[in-house]
This record gives C-alpha cells, structure tokens and sequence, in this order.
C-alpha cells in the first residue's frame, strides 16, 4: 500500500447529488475528459469516491495478508519444512560421505551367521536391534518408567553395526561417489576376527577377512585418489587385536597390512602413537530415541542422592599384583565408603541391573586399567553420572580425546597406583578431601557431556544433540579436510 503522503488530499465532499440515477456512460465520460471533470462538482465527488475505494481495497488486502501469515507460520516452524533447518550444503559443509556395498562375507553375512562368532555359545541375541541388543526391561525401577524403552543389554563389541546403521541414514550421506569428501568402509572386522581368538586358528584364518576387504578397496576407482587417506572404518574391539607382529601371536594383522597405513580407523581404544587410531566411547546400554530422553536422563541423575562416597565393580585377573584384586580388597574394608560388585565369573554379565544401580548410588567410581588400558565401565560409569577416578592416564586421557573435556581435572580425579600400592597415599582421604562445591563442579561437567557418550537409538540421531556418533563423523570429516588441504601430506 502506498504511503498516505502520496495520496491527493480530497476535498470536502461535495453536497449530494440531484442525480443519483445518473447513468455508468456520463459517469465513465466524466473520468474520460479531464476538463469537463475539472469544471463539474460531480466528477470531483465521483473521482474523490474511486481514490477512497482504491484506499478500502488496499487496506483491506493488507489486513488479509496479516491475518494470513499469522495463521501459516506456525506450519513453517514445523521440524520437517522449518526454514531454520540447514539446507544440505550447509550441513554438509565438512563434506559428504560415501557409504561403501562391500561383499556381503565382509558384514551381513557375519551376522547372519551370529552362531558362529562365539566358541562357548551363540551371539545372537547381543546382536539384535540394529546391534543394541535384548531389551533391558530388569531395570524396571531402576530407571525412570518412560526410559526404559531406550535401554538394552548391549555388547561392548558392536560398534561396526552401530555405526554401519547410522551413516547408511546419516544427512550427508551420498550416493555419487565423485561429490564425496569421505568414504566409509562398512567391514565387520571385529566380529570377523572374534570368532578366531579364542581357538587354534593360523594366522592366515585370523587375517582372511581383512585380506579380502583391502583387495576388494583397493579395486575401487575412488581408492587411489589419495591412497586411502579419505577413506575410514570402525573396528569394534581394542586397536591390540588388529596389531599381531608374528604369526604365533595374538590376534589378527589387520592394521599392519600396508593397505591400511592412511586408513582412518575408530575404535573402542587406540594406540594413543598412531595417527590414525581414533578412539571413540565403548557402547554402553543407554540408548536414547529422542533428545528429550536426554535431557530427562540428565535431570535425574543430577538429582540422584548418592548414599556412597565411592565404589568399584570388577573382577581380580590371575597376574601378579593385580590392581584390581586390591581395590576389591579396599572396598570390602571399607564398606561404610565403598560400595563394591564382585563380577567374578558371570556376575557382570548383560542381564543384572546390580552395577548401574551401584554407580547410581556413587560419587566416585574406581577405573583401574581393565584387560588393556580401558575399560567399558569408565563410560557406564560417567552415564550415571558417578565421577570416575583414574590410576592409569592412558584409562582416558590419551584415549577420548574428542569426546571428554580438555581438563581432566575438571570431570575426573586422578590417583598414582604406585602410590596406592605402597601405601603413601589412601583412597579415601583423596575423595574425602574434595569439598561439595568441586564434588558438584565435576559432577556437572560430566553430566553435561553424556551425550558425547552415547549412541542414539534413533537412526537419524538426536536433532539439535549430537551423540558419540555425530561426534566421531564431524571429526573424521573434519581431518580428511585439513589433510585435503595439505594435499593429504603429513
């Protein structure tokens, strides 16, 4: 509508007509001839009764358009067709990533032959629901009602499935492998390897799936490029299992075939002096379908009222001076403080509800190293938002570099086993000594990085929370960019 500045100014209406009968063809006459108007009072009122006319209809589509917009932008704000949500470019502004068909002996016959992965029995179960497992329905009443639902015993070795299904749904997934930055290698190998561990294999058996995968990529046009370097997998047990230097050693060679030097690798614990390790959070039972389960699983654990001061939940291993054989011993002694789970034999297993409880009732929770330098139970531990206390540094702190705080102070505590060992330093008096302020401090900021420690349930993740998985995939893209820039030189 125009500004009423630009608008004539009308005269006083004139007196009314003597002739209202006044036929359309002397009105339209009137308007044709602009000397009889300018002489005739008449047209003077017929002109002023247009320009008003014109002003009624203007204004009337201008209350129309308002009234209309007020109506339509709430079904603008919609999540589906909000113009707040990112267009794909500037989503995908670290790159695009394709997924690559592997030959399905490299993953989904794998877990079509779930029986077999396992000599003592079948896996079956801890492979279902995309890799989550059984539902965790025992811990009715442990957890809020409307959560159980997100929970599943879920295995510490499945990450390669949970990753495969996520980014075959991930937004910057492509289908033209020449527009992608990055390309996913969806291999099993963890599972491929597992099977042979723990039985009279040769080192050709351990490697065999390996040595397939490497020559099926490297037939692939998209491989030379850069040698490998924008290329990336998951590996889902512990960087050791993938590094046997002899035949008669543990473990499969895979990480040392030649093929796999520039290859970007995630896995539950790396080697914190190889580049190309990444270590990303164990999978643990908390698997949230929506970022309000998030947000209310972080309510209630802040909430929590925690009745011990500090707890462990292990089991002793038949080496000489067992750490973990002490601190058990530490914690039955100290039962008034301590809180303890004996997981000898099958305590521990997928199944009992005995250790998130624990951890829930816990300020602290002891993580001694575990089998390796980690340990899964450092991140149940911290989903409960129980503080963890570390006696190896490379528990952590070398491992997650991309999902934990850049202060380890600020969410852990770190005691010297030596000193443990000998006696010049006591557990408790090294938690006792921190005051509620700094007990809450660390709490928080553990608390607040849950996310990071996750893996959503949902196959399109949380929304506006990025998960362990988002977390992982934002940082391989961001690598393989740098290293594009440098012309994927060291």
């Amino acid at each position: 509508m125009l500004p009423y500045s630009k608008l004539p100014s009308p005269d006083p209406p004139p007196k009314k007509s003597k002739f209202p009968e006044l036929d359309q063809k002397s009105s339209l006459n009137g308007l044709i001839y602009p000397t009889l108007s300018l002489q005739s009072p008449r047209s003077w009122l017929l002109l002023v009764i247009l320009l008003l006319q014109v002003i009624f209809v203007l204004v009337l589509r201008s209350v129309s358009m308002s009234f209309s917009t007020s109506h339509v932008a709430p079904q603008q704000s919609h999540p589906e067709i909000s113009a707040s949500v990112p267009r794909v470019s500037d989503q995908c502004e670290l790159g695009k990533i394709y997924v690559y068909d592997l030959p399905k002996a490299l993953n989904e016959d794998l877990l079509q032959n779930c029986h077999e992965l396992n000599p003592w029995g079948s896996r079956c179960d801890m492979l279902l629901n995309d890799g989550f497992g059984r539902q965790a329905s025992a811990l009715n009443g442990v957890v809020p009602e409307n959560l159980v639902p997100a929970w599943h015993w879920t295995d510490q070795f499945v990450l390669e499935i949970i990753f495969h299904r996520r980014i075959l749904n991930h937004r910057c997934r492509t289908l033209e492998p020449e527009s992608a930055a990055a390309f996913y290698i969806p291999f099993y190998v963890g599972l491929a390897v597992g099977k042979y561990l723990w039985s009279d294999s040769s080192a050709k058996a351990r490697d065999m799936h390996c040595d397939m995968m490497l020559k099926w990529v490297q037939d692939q046009p998209y491989w030379n490029r850069s040698d490998g370097w924008d290329h990336f997998t998951a590996m889902g047990r512990i960087t050791w299992d993938f590094r046997r230097s002899k035949d008669e050693d543990w473990g499969s060679s895979c990480i040392y075939k030649k093929a796999m030097r520039n290859i970007t690798r995630l896995l539950i614990e790396r080697n914190p002096w190889d580049y190309f390790d990444v270590g990303v959070p164990y999978p643990t039972g908390f698997h949230p379908r929506s970022a309000s389960d998030v947000t209310q699983w972080q309510d209630y654990v802040r909430s929590r009222n925690r009745s011990s001061l500090y707890c462990f939940a292990g089991a002793t291993r038949m080496v000489k001076n067992d750490f973990r054989s002490m601190l058990l011993s530490h914690c039955k002694n100290e039962s008034g403080s301590c809180r303890v789970v004996d997981c000898e034999g099958t305590r521990c297993m997928n199944g009992t509800s005995a250790i998130l409880e624990t951890f829930l009732d816990s300020v602290f929770c002891l993580q001694p190293r575990g089998d390796s330098f980690t340990r899964r139970s450092i991140f149940d531990c911290m989903v409960a938002g129980s503080i963890p206390v570390f006696f190896w540094k490379r528990s952590a702190y070398f491992q997650y570099a991309w999902f934990l705080p850049d202060e380890p102070g600020s969410y852990s505590v770190f005691i010297d086993r030596n000193e443990v060992r000998n006696g010049t330093k006591s557990i408790k008096a090294v938690l006792e000594s921190y005051s509620q302020e700094e007990v809450k401090r660390m709490r928080d900021k553990v608390i607040d990085y849950i996310p990071k420690f996750i893996y959503a349930k949902s196959r399109e993740g949380l929304g506006t929370i990025k998960d362990a998985f988002d977390v992982a995939i934002d940082g391989v893209l961001r690598r393989i960019k740098e290293q594009q820039e440098l012309g994927f030189k060291w």
